[in-house]
């Protein structure tokens, strides 16, 4: 069975629409924020209501601007908009307004890394439109009733070539492109809210072919693992069909996300056709070099950059530095971690030890972790210092800096907590436990190197967690040598 698959060759494509973070619509002044009472974001430009003139968003085009720039596309300098005519209930004109023939952004790619390895996926363009409504097919058992507050509200198209196949590349992808609009601040990559939606076009072909496969769209997929499920279950169905003789056809699909299946929702045997022509009620806008420079100044430092400089600069495992830069939010607390402490794997230690332990448990972001980075920072110093060990550092002193804002170095003195580094308290310890275990001592010197744990681990906890714990196995080892 295995055999039959492995003789072709997938393709993907992707579409991915999201919602630019504007307090306004594309192009009037209506609120574009998720949610509120239907129709209630609306008003007579929002529905094209005779009379009215559309103006453009300044900041949904800075947005696209900004993530064109960082997907290494080229800015096209000379934009339009142009009315992309179809009916539907949810689109009050009668039209989208769309960029057609002159994207803002064009070509670039996104770096990806999957079990295969690295590679780029090659983007068509990026473009700037305007959102539909919704339909609400659930709220009546005879009617479909219709909600405009979304109507209008800026998108950016991202488009890419047919440079994928596998659904883990496409995962993949995924993962990183909500990655980035979240960094860079221009869309929430919220899948569930449909801030973030993905069209999936897929083909099958024989190994070896250069002819691309017949395409199918797969619509409908709120979440990037249901993504992952729908290009599996559509490549063995139209790998299936081929093999049993039948004919593909180019159609559009949703995806059944309860059971893992696709079924048709129309076929696309012929080109729509939109009838395209440039908005009349809109001035073509020029962007200048000065205005795209400005955009390019903005960007932060991005995840790529930081991974490279986290493994490189700072010598951190390449899999540190991806979970630190996984998130914004946690790659900017490490930014300010290390901006006040060079012990750079340290810190990412705490970051991914007891702080993620912490975030975890309380299901809490870091941005809203109590402790500053300043403050885990003296906290860090005072480890190094070999003044607490880890272990009272993590389980004792964090706890009590979550609690409320005080020195690590003030609670250690309080509670007691300061390491023991001198010699003639920890001796008389030493001595107990050897005494307590003559014949892992015998053992030792037989050999059984492994032992010095366990007199390190009891001498620890007779001192509970006081002695130095590298003083301590300096004297093991000496008392140890006769």
């Amino acid at each position: 069975m295995s055999d039959i698959y492995s003789k072709y060759e997938t393709v993907i494509g992707l579409e991915v629409h999201a919602q630019l973070l504007t307090e306004s619509k594309l192009f009037c002044s209506d609120s574009a924020a998720f949610g509120g009472a239907p129709n209630t974001h609306i008003s007579p430009i929002t529905m094209a209501h005779p009379g009215t003139l559309p103006r453009m968003n300044r900041k949904a085009a800075e947005y696209a601007i900004k993530l064109g720039l960082a997907c290494h596309c080229e800015i096209e300098k000379d934009n339009y908009f142009a009315r992309k005519n179809y009916f539907y209930p949810d689109l009050p004109k009668g039209y989208q307004v769309s960029q057609h023939t002159a994207p803002i952004c064009k070509g670039g790619y996104i770096a990806i890394v999957t079990d295969a390895g690295a590679r780029h996926v090659q983007l068509n363009r990026i473009h700037l439109e305007e959102d539909a409504g919704k339909l609400l097919h659930d709220q009546d058992p005879y009617n479909s009733y219709v909600d405009y507050n979304r109507a209008g509200v800026p998108l950016v198209e991202i488009v890419t070539e047919p440079d994928m196949h596998s659904s883990d590349e496409a995962y993949a992808y995924l993962t990183e492109m909500r990655r980035l609009v979240r960094y860079l601040g221009v869309c929430d990559g919220n899948m569930e809210e449909g801030s973030m939606r993905c069209d999936a076009n897929i083909s099958v072909r024989l190994k070896g072919s250069t002819t691309l496969g017949t395409k199918v769209e797969v619509k409908n997929m709120n979440s990037i693992r249901n993504v992952k499920r729908a290009i599996d279950n559509e490549v063995k169905r139209q790998i299936d069909l081929i093999e049993g003789g039948g004919t593909l056809i180019q159609e559009t699909r949703s995806f059944d996300a309860s059971n893992g299946s696709s079924f048709s929702l129309r076929s696309k045997e012929e080109a729509n056709d939109y009838r395209y022509f440039p908005e009349p009620d809109l001035a073509p806008f020029r962007l200048t070099d000065a205005f795209i420079d400005g955009i390019r100044a903005t960007l932060p430092a991005l995840p790529e950059e930081l991974i490279r400089k986290y493994t490189t600069e700072f010598g951190l495992p390449e899999y540190d530095a991806r979970v630190i830069c996984d998130d914004k939010s946690t790659a900017d607390y490490y930014e300010s971690l290390i901006a006040v402490t060079a012990q750079y794997k340290a810190a990412a230690n705490w970051m991914l030890g007891p702080v993620k332990s912490w975030l975890n448990e309380n299901s809490a972001d870091i941005s809203t972790f109590p402790v500053t980075p300043a403050a885990l920072a003296a906290l860090i110093s005072l480890t190094d210092a070999g003044k607490v060990s880890f272990s009272i550092a993590s389980s004792r002193i964090l706890p009590e800096m979550i609690q409320s804002p005080a020195d690590p170095m003030e609670i250690a003195t309080r509670l007691n907590l300061l390491q023991d580094n001198n010699a003639d308290n920890i001796a008389p310890i030493i001595d107990e436990v050897l005494a307590k275990y003559p014949d892992k001592v015998a053992a030792f010197k037989g050999g059984k190197k492994g032992l010095m744990s366990l007199f390190v681990g009891e001498v620890m906890k007779l001192s509970k967690g006081k002695a130095d714990p590298r003083l301590t196995n300096e004297l093991l080892a000496e008392k140890l040598k006769g």
